[in-house]
């Protein structure tokens, strides 16, 4: 039978056996800020962390947890409003304490708790309001709890991240659920982010593991705002099998474009709501080498200030475009190169159209933007990235974002 994908309600709890909430407990001087995502069964755990060598304490302990618990994880504890980065050992401290008393709360083994942090570089976690916070989150999640959490681990975000689908294939029907935060500090290098996804098919670690990575490529690793990589990021996947599915090795495909269905709004909805964003552009790539030259020449296309600024103003300049191509490092043929925005045409074979730029203009005054980019070589190369316009917004949130 053919897959069918449903979106459903409830996002990162829609999967059986999941619950969460999302709590305020003063971190932040509004809003809610801790958030648990708990499963009933142990479950599957994959994990994707961030590049960045400076690298804030809860990462280090989550990556310690899932090397160290099996291949399992019973719950996701996450803090906005501090990152609990570049703190010393004080910040180690907090974040195992952080897992421990989330799985004191739970009568569940301490590495068999993942934990992560968003917010200011550099300051420490108040202790006593996260210990509050978790005592409190751990009591009050339900299977409703997850648009809950979906606000408690925003920080900048203008609106919540959160997906649910319902997949019926052949293997059987299971949930997938997700939810994500970011906003700024955006950049493929990971993702500058946090996601998490949670599923009620049972998937061996390794298999979870293998489609996360690939799903991620895909999805969070093909965004940016802003060229930033942040200390914090990581994506966590949980699959506790409690709808009785069982995804094995044939059915890694299944598994996969489930993963994406899920994903890629996710990742798409970080660039919708960047920091003073107005546009979200889709940057695509074609006439590449190879995917490796394409996704290295979008992503220099989707990061540079002159292309996202342009976009913003509504200037049609497509020689800013060719000139990131040239200069990206993949192989580019100016006779051959090629730049569409929209549908419309206005460089090819080396020569410009440039009395198609009224048309083109009116096109850049909507909110969705899509660019091409063919870099002439006459290979069968291809990528895709999104980023979104650079506002004076963006400059007035970071100029002030201690203060």
């Amino acid at each position: 039978m053919r897959d069918v994908y449903t979106t459903i309600d409830g996002s990162v709890t829609a999967p059986k056996g999941f619950s969460a909430a999302g709590v305020a407990c003063g971190i932040k001087v509004k809003g809610l800020d801790l958030a648990v995502i708990t499963s009933d069964l142990p479950a599957s755990v994959a994990a994707v962390f961030t590049t960045n060598l400076a690298q804030a304490a809860p990462i280090l302990v989550s990556r310690d947890h899932v090397a160290t618990g099996g291949g399992k994880a019973t719950a996701i504890v996450v803090n906005s409003g501090c990152a609990n980065a570049c703190t010393g050992e004080d910040g180690m401290s907090h974040a195992r304490a952080m897992a421990q008393l989330t799985a004191t709360a739970l009568g569940c083994d301490v590495n068999r708790v993942l934990v992560s942090s968003t917010g200011v570089i550099g300051v420490k976690l108040e202790m006593s309001k996260v210990e509050r916070g978790i005592s409190e989150a751990v009591g009050s999640r339900s299977s409703d709890g997850g648009p809950a959490a979906a606000r408690a681990i925003m920080t900048t975000d203008p609106f919540p991240k959160e997906i649910a689908i319902e997949v019926n294939s052949d293997a059987g029907t299971f949930r997938i659920g997700g939810i994500a935060k970011g906003s700024g500090m955006i950049e493929p290098m990971m993702a500058t982010m946090l996601a998490f996804l949670t599923t009620d098919a049972k998937v061996e670690p390794r298999l979870l593991q293998r489609a996360l990575g690939a799903v991620s490529d895909r999805t969070f690793n093909a965004i940016t705002v802003d060229g930033e990589c942040s200390t914090n990021d990581c994506v966590f996947a949980l699959a506790n099998g409690a709808s009785g599915v069982e995804l094995g090795e044939s059915d890694f495909d299944v598994l996969v474009d489930a993963l994406l269905q899920v994903c890629e709004p996710l990742a798409v909805g970080i660039v919708r709501g960047g920091e003073g964003a107005t546009k979200l552009i889709n940057v695509r790539v074609v006439g590449a080498t190879s995917d490796f030259d394409a996704k290295r020449t979008a992503r220099a296309i989707a990061n540079s200030p002159l292309v996202k600024t342009a976009i913003h103003g509504g200037d049609p300049n497509w020689g800013r475009l060719v000139a990131v191509a040239g200069r990206s490092g993949s192989a580019f043929k100016l006779d051959g190169a090629a730049v569409r925005i929209g549908s419309i045409e206005l460089f090819a074979n080396g020569r410009p159209y440039d009395e198609r730029a009224p048309a083109v203009a009116e096109y850049l005054k909507g909110k969705e933007i899509d660019i091409e980019v063919d870099l002439g070589t006459g290979g069968n190369g291809a990528s895709r990235m999104w980023t979104c316009d650079l506002t004076a917004d963006y400059v007035k949130i970071n100029a002030e974002y201690r203060t």
